[in-house]
């Protein structure tokens, strides 16, 4: 089983200051990636056109965090050939960041949405859904990556388990942001804008919820994607002790 104090019970003092520097070069990933989604949410409610420019522009740093990570997982899979937790840790890095990334693309993608409806004349129809999915899924990011942070297991199965929330409340708002357009044709290219933020925010709880099964992955080595999250045990193995 991992945890945090296996990151440092190696023989090679390198081979630990490899793993740790990965992980916090994750973790840092993940803070900027969470800051985006929060600036990308407001930018839309406040109609902060500026804040949206920002978003967007932020995503050239994600997308080159995303590859130096990627290279720092290869050189280590090279150079130590890590076993047991240890593999599955730096598995879990390298998916991880994946669902970063895109969840920075889901956030550019809000700040585009937000800079189309800055122009408009102040209706804020379907404001509210975004304001409150939007504040449940920015929970749900922070929440991932504070699992990932201290292999918190409880913490990620109840983040996984959030998205089935997320997923109702996200249907809820589409039909009734629908039967607005029907009654209101008028509004309807400023309501598909606010549909596709809204549609946005679900992948990034999609993605969170992947990075919290990921989190069960590395603890328990047991993977639990399309699976019952409620049985979700260690798998029985080798031995995981550090090398």
């Amino acid at each position: 089983m991992i945890n945090k104090d296996s990151l440092t019970q190696h023989i090679s003092a390198q081979f630990n200051a490899d793993l740790e520097a990965v992980r916090s070069h994750l973790l840092a990933m993940g803070g900027l990636v969470e800051k985006q989604v929060n600036d990308a949410v407001t930018s839309l409610i406040e109609a902060d056109a500026a804040l949206a420019g920002r978003v967007r522009e932020a995503d050239a740093q994600i997308n080159q965090m995303e590859v130096s990570i990627d290279e720092e997982c290869i050189r280590i899979l090279a150079r130590r050939q890590p076993a047991a937790s240890d593999l599955r840790l730096i598995i879990g890095i390298s998916k991880s960041v994946i669902d970063l990334e895109r969840i920075g693309d889901e956030a550019t993608k809000i700040a585009k949405r937000a800079l189309e409806l800055s122009g408009d004349d102040g209706a804020t129809r379907g404001y509210d859904e975004i304001r409150h999915i939007g504040d449940q899924v920015r929970k749900m990011v922070q929440e991932a990556l504070d699992a990932f942070a201290r292999f918190d297991v409880e913490l990620a199965r109840s983040v996984a388990q959030y998205d089935k929330t997320i997923d109702r409340e996200y249907k809820s708002a589409l039909r009734e942001l629908v039967t607005y357009m029907m009654e209101d044709p008028r509004s309807i290219s400023r309501v598909l804008n606010v549909i596709w933020a809204l549609r946005s925010l679900e992948r990034i709880g999609d993605h969170a919820r992947n990075i919290a099964e990921l989190v069960i992955y590395m603890v328990h080595g047991t993977d639990v994607r399309h699976k019952s999250l409620a049985g979700s045990k260690p798998a029985s193995g080798p031995d995981d002790s550090a090398e």
